[in-house]
Parts: structure tokens; sequence; C-alpha cells
């Protein structure tokens, strides 16, 4: 009777154990499922986070050639438009910029120099900025063309550099009324405000 009696409660101790091994082994499947959920959320989030700022890269520098574009045209404004070189430079895509920064840009600014230095009847003013923004990619060392692109630094510039140019806009527009419906002035005053979006999403993610 008392090896029955011992063998049941064998029996029992050892569901018992079997029971909760399973229970543990459940929660912490349901610890492991609800990790992995939280890690791919955040990496979706990162994901959207990091598309939007090289979108708005490209938005950014898009609307700072459309300026440069605009300045040779008819439609020539009082604007410091040499102030978009840097702009660019800071903004400009990381893919884009390695390419002008290799073999395919320092033949670019070789071209461009002898063009101008030994042909200069067929090197265009308009072709000046283009020039020397090549040129700025080139043979920037790497403090300025790593460091401070990468940095908040390169960011606030980019702010610094659209806060100057809409204020010289409207004042050449005569008053902020007419930068925004002359003709002539909501062409750039589109473009001059398309420059904020890259630097005031970069500086709102650095304190997120």
């Amino acid at each position: 009777m008392d090896k029955v009696m011992g063998g049941k409660r064998s029996y029992l101790a050892m569901k018992t154990d079997n029971s909760a091994a399973s229970e543990l082994i459940s929660s912490d499947l349901k610890d492991v499922g609800n990790a992995v959920k939280k890690l791919a959320n955040h990496a979706v989030k990162l994901g959207g986070l990091g598309f939007g700022t090289s979108f708005l890269k490209w938005v950014a520098a898009v609307a700072a050639i459309y300026l440069l574009i605009l300045d040779r045209t008819n439609w020539k404004t009082n604007i410091l438009t040499s102030l978009l070189i840097p702009y660019i430079f800071l903004s400009l895509p990381s893919w884009l910029f390695s390419l002008l920064r290799g073999e395919l840009g320092k033949w670019i600014a070789i071209i461009a120099v002898v063009l101008r230095l030994f042909f200069p009847q067929h090197f265009p003013d308009w072709l000046e900025l283009p020039g020397a923004l090549i040129l700025l990619i080139v043979v920037a060392p790497s403090f300025i063309a790593v460091t401070i692109r990468g940095d908040l630094v390169g960011v606030f510039i980019c702010l610094v550099i659209g806060c100057y140019l809409l204020q010289e806009h409207i004042r050449a527009s005569g008053g902020f009324r007419n930068s925004f419906t002359k003709s002539k002035g909501i062409s750039n005053s589109i473009g001059i405000l398309l420059l904020f979006l890259y630097p005031v999403w970069a500086l709102v993610l650095s304190f997120l």
C-alpha cells in the first residue's frame, strides 16, 4: 500500500513539475515574442525616420539647384545665390556626395578648371557656381566633408543659410506679402521654404 501511495506521489510530483516547466517555457516564449515585436517596431520606426531624412535631403538639394537655375534665367533675384553652394554641399545625399567626391568628381573638376583657364570662351557664366560646387566637394578636407556634414553643425549652417536667404528675398520683394503674391516672388519663396524641410527635420530628430 505504501509503495502504491509512494508511486502516486512520485507521478503527481512529476506531473506538477512538467506542468510548471511547460508554463515556464510558454511564458519565456511569450516574452521572446514580445521582445521580437518591440524590436521589429523600433526597426520600422528607425527605418522610416532614416528614409524621411534621406528623402528630405533630396528635396532640399533639388530645391537649392532649382533656385540656382531660377537665378540664372530671366527671373534673376537679388538674393545671394552663392550661399546655395555650401547648402548643397552640406545637404547632398551621401551616396551622390561620395560619387562626386571620387574619381568622377575629380574628372569633372579638372575639365572645368582646364576650360576656365585655357578656353574661357567655352566656359559660360552659368557654369561657375556648379563648377565651384564640384571643386568644393572634391578638395574639401575630411573634417568638413565628413565631420561637419554628418553633424548638427552642418544642419545648423543649412538652417542659417535658409533663414538668411528668406529674409533677403522678402526684403528684395518689397515685403512679406509681395514675396508670396507677385508672380516672380512665389517661385523663389516656394524654393526657399523647401530649404527648411531637411534642417528642421534633422534638428527635431536630434532631440527625440
